[in-house]
C-alpha cells in the first residue's frame, strides 16, 4: 500500500518534477551518433545485424530517476521479432557502481496499465515483478571495472551450476526512447532477477507481520551484509547530484533497518559499545550490520526482529566460544555447513573482494538452518582489485585493508580452525573440481559466453557507443581465463594443504 500511494504522489506531481531536474538527467552523456528518430516501433538505434542476443527497447516519457521508478513501456525482441510488450516501472539502481559509471544500472518492475505490479514471462524466466537490467561500470576516460562484461554472468552460471539458486541472467542490447522520439542505444547488459522471496527465487514461506507464534516465527527471512543506500526510506525522492555526493549514506544504520552482531570482525564482544553511532564512527571499521531484506524493516514485527537477532546471535556465540577440541559443533544446530561451505568456494574462486562484507546475503527458512546466499555482484572480482593478492583467500580481506567500513566477520576465519569444515570443504571442492568446476569446464563457460557476444557483433557495439578507453577485448577474456585458471590451481594446493 505504501508503495501505491508513493506511485499515486508522485504521478501528480511529474510534469513539474521533471522539468526541474532535466539538467540534471538529460541525455549530455548518451552518444548523439547513436541516436535516432524512430519512426517505426519495431526500429533500433543500432543495426543488430542479425545478432542472436535479445534486444531490449524502453520507451519513456519521463526522465529516469533513483526514486521512485517512472512509468515506461517496455518491448523485448528475439531475433528480430517482438516476443514481450509490457508497461514497466524504471529506476536507477546501484550504490558504488552508480556513482562510479556512466552506464547506468537500472531496476525493473513489470507493472499494468494503472502502476500495480503484474508478474509477468520475460525471456523464459519464471513469472515474477521484479527485475534488473546490469550495466557494467564504465566512466571514460579510465574507469571499467569488467571489460570482458562477463563477471557477474560467469560467477551465476558457476554457482547454478554448483546447484544453488543463483539469479537467472541472459546478455541482452538495451535502447532508451526519450519522450521527444529520440532513441539512445545503450550497450550490452545482463537481464536478470532481483534477489527477493519467491518459490523461483529465494524459496522460503512468506512471513506476514502477524506471524508471531512458535513455528511460523522461525521463517523466513533475509538478511543482508551491506551498504545502507537504499535502505533507508528517508533517502527516496533525492535528486541524482545527491546520490553521487553524499557516501556518509552509505553507513546509516539504525534500529528500524538493521541490527549490528554482538562480535567484532576480530571475534570480540562488543556489547557495551553501543551500536548506530554516526557514520564512520572510530568503531565502525570493526563493525557488522545486518539490514532486515525481508520482511522489509516496514513489515516487520518486533517480535519477529527479535527472533531473527537473537538467532544470528546464538550462532555467532556458539562458534565465537567454539575450540574444536570435541566432537560436538554447537554452531552446527544454527546453520547449513554445506550452503556456507558452496559460498566460500564460489566467492574465494572468483575472488569477489566485496565477498563476505557487502552484497552478501543469507537466509533462514522456517523451521530450517540459517543459509548462506545467494552470491551476488562480482564487479570487483577476477583479479580486478589488488586489495588482496591473487594468491591469498579473499577472507583475509581485513589484513589487507584494515580501515576500510566494511570488513570481513569473524565466522569465515574461525570456520577454517574446525576439522570439521575443513573436512567437508575438501570432499566438497574434490567433488566439483570432477565436474562443474573443472577447469575445462570453467574455462569453456568463459569461450562459449564470449565467443556468443563476438560473433553476434554485441561487443563491437558495446564499445562503439562506450569508447573512450582503449579496449583489448580478445586480451580481456585471456586475463580472465588465466585468473580462473591460476585460482582453480591455487585452490587446489591450499585445500589440500589444510
Amino acid at each position: 500500500m505504501k508503495r501505491l500511494l508513493c506511485k499515486i504522489s508522485y504521478k501528480r506531481i511529474i510534469h513539474f518534477y521533471f522539468f526541474l531536474i532535466a539538467v540534471i538527467f538529460s541525455c549530455a552523456k548518451d552518444d548523439p551518433s547513436s541516436s535516432v528518430n524512430s519512426n517505426s516501433e519495431n526500429s533500433f538505434a543500432v543495426d543488430i545485424d542479425g545478432s542472436k542476443l535479445p534486444y531490449i527497447k524502453i520507451t519513456t516519457q519521463n526522465f529516469i530517476q533513483n526514486e521512485p521508478k517512472v512509468m515506461a513501456d517496455m518491448k523485448v525482441f528475439e531475433n528480430g521479432e517482438e516476443t514481450f510488450s509490457n508497461p514497466i516501472g524504471i529506476e536507477y539502481r546501484g550504490a558504488s557502481s552508480f556513482r562510479s559509471s556512466d552506464k547506468k544500472s537500472y531496476g525493473i518492475e513489470t507493472w499494468d496499465e494503472s502502476g500495480r505490479d503484474v508478474d509477468v514471462e520475460i525471456l523464459g524466466f519464471p513469472e515474477e515483478e521484479d527485475w534488473i537490467l546490469t550495466g557494467h561500470v564504465f566512466r571514460s576516460p579510465e574507469t571499467i571495472f569488467d571489460p570482458t562484461l562477463m563477471r557477474h554472468f560467469i560467477g551465476y552460471e558457476l554457482y547454478r551450476n554448483m546447484g544453488n539458486y543463483s539469479s537467472r541472467s541472459k546478455f541482452v542490447e538495451l535502447e532508451i526512447e526519450n519522450n521527444s522520439g529520440s532513441s539512445v542505444y545503450q550497450g550490452v547488459y545482463v537481464f536478470m532477477e532481483k534477489l527477493k522471496r519467491d518459490s523461483n527465487r529465494i524459496d522460503i514461506k512468506k512471513l506476514n507481520i502477524n506471524d508471531n507464534d512458535s513455528e511460523n516465527i522461525t521463517g523466513g527471512y533475509i538478511l543482508k551484509i551491506d551498504k545502507t543506500s537504499g535502505s533507508d526510506v528517508a533517502l527516496e525522492n533525492q535528486p541524482l547530484e545527491y546520490y553521487e555526493n553524499n557516501w556518509q549514506d552509505d553507513a546509516a544504520y539504525n534500529n528500524e533497518i538493521s541490527f549490528r552482531s554482538k562480535f567484532d570482525v576480530n571475534g570480540s564482544d562488543i556489547q557495551s559499545l553501543e551500536p548506530f553511532g554516526p557514520p564512520y564512527h572510530a568503531f565502525q571499521y570493526l563493525e557488522t550490520y545486518f539490514l532486515y531484506e525481508y520482511p522489509k524493516a516496514e513489515e516487520i514485527s518486533i517480535d519477529q526482529k527479535n527472533y531473527i537477532q537473537n538467532y544470528i546471535h546464538e550462532f555467532e556465540s556458539a562458534l565465537s566460544n567454539e575450540d574444536f577440541s570435541s566432537e560436538t559443533r554447537e554452531y552446527l544446530a544454527f546453520i547449513n555447513l554445506d550452503s556456507f561451505i558452496d559460498f566460500f568456494i564460489i566467492n574465494e574462486l572468483t575472488g569477489n573482494i566485496d565477498g563476505y562484507r557487502l552484497s552478501t546475503y543469507m537466509y533462514k527458512d522456517r523451521g530450517e538452518k540459517l543459509k548462506m546466499g545467494p552470491i551476488w555482484d562480482l564487479n570487483i572480482g577476477y583479479g580486478n582489485s589488488t586489495r588482496v593478492p591473487n594468491d591469498d583467500w579473499i577472507i583475509n580481506y581485513n589484513s589487507y585493508v584494515p580501515k576500510d567500513p566494511w570488513l570481513v566477520p569473524f565466522w569465515w576465519k574461525k570456520f577454517l580452525q574446525d576439522p570439521v569444515f575443513i573436512s567437508s570443504l575438501k570432499t566438497r571442492w574434490q567433488f566439483l573440481r570432477s565436474n562443474v568446476l573443472s577447469n575445462n569446464s570453467v574455462i569453456g563457460l568463459v569461450d562459449e559466453t564470449s565467443e556468443f557476444l563476438i560473433n553476434n557483433g554485441a561487443i563491437e557495439r558495446n564499445y562503439k557507443k562506450w569508447s573512450g578507453i582503449p579496449i583489448d577485448y580478445p586480451g580481456a577474456i585471456n586475463d580472465l581465463k588465466s585468473f580462473l585458471s591460476f585460482r582453480l590451481l591455487w585452490m587446489d594446493a591450499k585445500i589440500n594443504e589444510f
